[in-house]
């Protein structure tokens, strides 16, 4: 039994904005299934306290001169132990987590996250007396890159992992905000935090951690290319023998079409005949025309130009006038939200669009709809066609990282096969797209064949217990390196 800090600037149910938190709060459970012995480290935002109620003060410190609280609770829904970091000048804010209320990053996001990760650190090393010194240290994403830098100066340290969930996002600051932060002088070089002249946060992680893991096999292949690495392809493969990928588990419990407590009707795959009486309570829901023969298609996502919204924008003229109904929830840049409710001004009998994110409406769309739509320019795993699979909702996606790993278009020979879960194009174009929704919607029409794709997709083992045990190998590795 290995004891492991696992360190998250997010986690679910406690504070969510994307899959990092799904994998926060799925991960260590897995990891605690499997004989591991985890906690959980994440900041105490102010929607974070506002949903715990048993909780106690573990200890008290200080980082630049501010007062630092680690407070301790259980992951809701499991048995977790999870240490808050409460540090009211950092945290205690409106806003998100990265962002404040106008979708702007935090001019302080440097000093936040700094913070987070002293407090890591001298839990790492016990210096807070919480008689818990962890054997592996995993941090995730940029928000944790100096963990790894500041154990790396330490004679005796635990052996870290850093996971890669989505390298676009880096934590890139300029130099003055590395000296104002006092971090060790020895860590400001180019083969440390330094970065074209600038500070990165992520670089620490890329550097110092003994292993590195991205969530997909294909995205472990696709980072070490210019096209995908955002300026860092020279460092990853420099250290790509210490790099591979792990497919994300989600959890099965919360993402389960039988027990799902926020869906209209239940169902599984022996009852999938009643999965239409979702659409049907969906169209209700939404004014739309009520009629469980329109195919409709979701999407729940960030609106954002990775997740592929040029080309549905580019598409949505012609989409419109094939008889489907589009239901589309999420949040991100301004332009997408005006168009896409513009859109759906226009068109409200086939277009709905939801601004912001709501978990229950999330479930009703996985399993109100058909199809599922994500057509993004790079996905290093993505979760929500892991959620449509095993929902029976076919997902229509690009050929790109996680998503090459988990969907099996269906097309004629792997139909024949009895394998085909989903739709996938080989071009991110508009046109690409229309014409794999057109071959979709032509195989819907067929009942026999789209009930077949729709129990291979339920069929598929989306669950942590695999992957679980590859990060606890991986561990292993990163301990005898230490």
């Amino acid at each position: 039994m290995n004891k492991i800090l696992y360190i998250s600037s997010e986690a679910f149910p406690l504070i969510k904005t994307g899959g990092l938190a799904d994998v926060a709060g799925s991960l260590p459970v897995a990891l605690q299934k499997n004989s591991q012995n985890v906690r959980l480290l994440i900041p105490a935002y102010p929607e974070v306290l506002k949903k715990i109620i048993k909780h106690k003060t573990q200890a008290t410190t200080r980082y630049y001169n501010q007062q630092v609280k680690i407070i301790e609770i259980k992951l809701p829904g499991s048995n977790i132990i999870t240490w808050l970091v409460d540090c009211k000048a950092a945290f205690d804010r409106p806003g998100g987590p990265y962002t404040d209320e106008d979708g702007r990053p935090w001019h302080d996001n440097a000093f936040r996250f700094s913070i987070f990760c002293h407090a890591a650190v001298d839990i790492a090393l016990n210096k807070l007396k919480l008689n818990w010194t962890p054997d592996v240290v995993h941090c995730n994403d940029w928000q944790t890159g100096l963990v790894p830098a500041l154990l790396s100066l330490q004679p005796k340290r635990p052996a870290i992992l850093f996971t890669i969930h989505n390298l676009a996002y880096q934590g890139v600051f300029e130099e003055q905000t590395f000296h104002d932060l006092h971090l060790p002088k020895a860590l400001w070089h180019m083969h440390g935090l330094e970065f074209y002249g600038k500070f990165s946060f992520i670089k620490g992680g890329l550097v110092y951690a003994d292993k590195i893991s991205t969530v997909s096999c294909r995205y472990a292949k696709e980072i070490l290319q210019s096209k995908f690495s955002y300026g860092l392809d020279g460092l990853l493969n420099y250290r790509k023998k210490h790099l591979v990928g792990i497919t994300n588990g989600i959890d099965e419990t919360h993402w389960n079409p039988a027990t799902d407590k926020y869906i209209a009707q239940k169902y599984n795959r022996r009852s999938l005949n009643k999965k239409p009486l979702n659409k049907l309570a969906l169209q209700k829901k939404f004014s739309l025309p009520v009629d469980e023969s329109i195919p409709m298609i979701g999407m729940i996502s960030r609106l954002v130009e990775q997740k592929g919204l040029e080309i549905i924008l580019e598409m949505l003229p012609k989409l419109l006038k094939l008889p489907i109904q589009l239901v589309i929830l999420g949040t991100g840049e301004t332009h997408y939200e005006i168009q896409l409710t513009e859109w759906a001004e226009k068109h409200p009998e086939q277009l709905h669009v939801n601004i912001g994110y709501n978990e229950s409406l999330a479930h009703n769309i996985e399993a109100a709809s058909d199809m599922y739509l994500m057509p993004s320019t790079f996905e290093p795993c993505g979760l929500n066609q892991l959620y449509s699979l095993r929902y029976g909702t076919l997902p229509i996606v690009t050929y790109v990282g996680g998503l090459v790993d988990t969907v099996i278009d269906a097309n004629a020979t792997n139909i024949t096969n009895g394998v085909a879960n989903g739709f996938m194009l080989k071009k991110q174009t508009a046109k690409a797209l229309l014409n794999k929704i057109k071959y979709a919607l032509s195989l819907y029409q067929k009942t026999k064949t789209w009930h077949q794709l729709q129990l291979n997709a339920m069929k598929t083992d989306s669950s942590w217990e695999t992957s679980a045990k590859h990060y606890i190998n991986l561990y292993q590795l990163a301990l005898d390196e230490c």
